[in-house]
């Protein structure tokens, strides 16, 4: 059991080490796009799969700078950003391809793209399903031979963006998919395709091939199974051979499907599943879209304005230098003024406790110690003498217990006091709220006076008026309810009284109401 268990963390490990080495790129936008792009972007992560984020929020107020501040926990290695530019009447998509953490950044024009549910759509028969995108595909570079800088940065560009392969290891069955990047020298573009791919074997007839597929054939009107075998009845057209020397090959191992078998004839056939593009290099540019320009395709420039750009460049780091200094240079100079205009009050403050004989030196507090300890009880003295020795204000950190002092002009009182208009005297004393003549100037009654309500009887209106909801007599309240009936309450239920008082109410009482009432009805 416990061999068991290793060998399963021993395939986890190797596992975790083969996927920390291979590339990850992330896919996503920046700016305003339309919804195209925006499904260009979801199709360009299915390509990347499985080693891409398919599941990438981006928010506006993200920047680069976020991406790549995460990206090198997650072992990113790779950007794919698309844009779309604003300074033209057709909004052209731009497709960077950006190496971490360093760079180079390669800008492409998208000239062409086609989405790839309208490439699925246009085929006659598609296959495409999720076990494809279980694996990473494989990476097909045609043209990148020729002579040219650009051309070789750009072909190891794209075959960094895929994991590489070792053939003498590799499983036949993990490579389900196919991305092809060709190379026109004339038009100087690129074509990026993407293809499905399937293994089936050749040199067989039609009706075996049929056997061979999961779907049997019908052969209700044949008499011996030698017909579907030498003629081929009931089979169309369409499924003749159109394989040849182009895709026919010989297996090295057992691919996955009926009749593939190692060392045999199988053909190989692609179904395209999308996206198209066709990419137009622009230029090439060192970091992430902030370095020299390596190579434009556009703007040429001569060696004397190379010379130049380098000049203006270097000039800027040097300014931007020589800022920096003297900020660190300032900042280390206020931090020495601070020190010694301390130092110069504190010895001013012994000095003057060693002549008034107040403490010693061991008991002169440090202005400058950390919180959380009491300040010193003459801290308005020290704040004083630091105005007088130094010429300025303290800071408030450094006498934490004195009070900042006012300047000149200001009123130390808090409010303003009110100005009286001519020809009026000052105010008369107010009485006090309590008095016993406040309100009483008319002989009216106080509010304090009135008498207070006892029980339900607070709440009426007046003696003798009608109470809330009442529509009977005086005594009525809810509905007819008397004054008297204490035992009753409001809808009918009588109130709990113990067992010895409702006996008692029951023999005594109970058949008088009960005649009172009928009689009175």
């Amino acid at each position: 059991m416990g061999q068991k268990i290793t060998q399963k963390f021993d395939k986890f490990r190797v596992a975790e080490e083969t996927y920390s080495t291979v590339p990850h790129t992330f896919v996503f936008h920046r700016g305003q796009i339309g919804k195209n792009v925006a499904q260009l972007v979801a199709d360009m992560r299915r390509v990347m799969e499985p080693f891409t984020a398919r599941s990438l929020k981006v928010r506006k107020n993200n920047v680069l700078k976020d991406f790549v501040a995460v990206a090198g926990p997650l072992g990113i290695t790779h950007f794919s950003i698309f844009t779309k530019t604003e300074n033209t009447i057709n909004m052209v998509s731009v497709f960077r391809l950006a190496r971490l953490p360093k760079g180079p950044t390669l800008y492409f024009r998208v000239a062409k793209y086609t989405l790839s549910k309208d490439v699925v759509s246009s085929l006659k028969r598609h296959r495409m399903h999720e076990q494809q995108f279980s694996h990473h595909p494989l990476l097909v570079l045609n043209n990148f031979g020729i002579e040219g800088m650009h051309i070789k940065l750009m072909a190891t560009m794209f075959q960094n963006m895929f994991p590489s392969i070792n053939v003498h290891k590799l499983n036949l069955n993990s490579i389900k998919r196919c991305v092809l990047l060709n190379y026109d020298p004339v038009s100087q573009e690129v074509e990026f395709r993407h293809y499905s791919l399937k293994v089936v074997p050749v040199g067989m007839s039609r009706g075996v091939k049929k056997l061979m597929q999961e779907k049997f054939p019908n052969m209700s009107k044949l008499e011996d199974i030698s017909e579907l075998l030498m003629k081929g009845v009931n089979l169309s057209e369409s499924e003749a051979e159109q394989d040849g020397d182009h895709n026919i090959t010989e297996l090295p191992q057992v691919y996955s499907g009926r009749g593939n078998m190692a060392s045999q004839q199988s053909a190989v056939r692609l179904t395209e599943i999308g996206p198209r593009m066709t990419l137009q290099l622009v230029k090439i540019s060192e970091g992430m879209g902030e370095g020299k320009v390596l190579y434009h395709s556009f703007i040429s420039k001569t060696e004397e304005e190379l010379q130049e750009m380098l000049k203006r460049k270097e000039a800027r780091l040097k300014e931007k230098e020589e800022r920096k200094r003297k900020q660190e240079q300032n900042i280390a100079l206020k931090k020495d003024k601070r020190d010694q205009n301390k130092q110069k009050s504190l010895e001013g403050i012994k000095r003057k406790r060693q002549q008034e004989g107040q403490v010693s030196d061991d008991e002169v507090e440090d202005p400058g110690k950390p919180e959380g300890q009491a300040p010193a009880e003459e801290s308005e003295d020290e704040a004083e003498y630091y105005r007088q020795a130094v010429g300025e204000e303290p800071d408030e950190d450094m006498f934490p217990g004195t009070k900042r002092k006012r300047g000149p002009g200001k009123s130390t009182n808090p409010f303003k006091k009110r100005k009286l208009s001519p020809g009026k005297g000052p105010p008369r004393d107010k009485k006090s709220f309590k008095s016993s003549d406040r309100g009483n100037k008319d002989g009216r009654k106080r509010f304090g006076d009135r008498k207070p309500l006892e029980g339900r009887n607070r709440f009426r209106k007046s003696e003798g008026g009608k109470k809330f909801g009442q529509k009977g007599g005086k005594g009525n309240r809810f509905a007819g309810q008397k004054k008297g009936d204490t035992g009753k309450k409001f809808g009918g239920q009588k109130t709990f009284k113990g067992r010895a008082v409702m006996k008692r109410q029951k023999g005594a009482g109970g058949k008088k109401d009960f005649k009172h009432k009928k009689g009175k009805s």
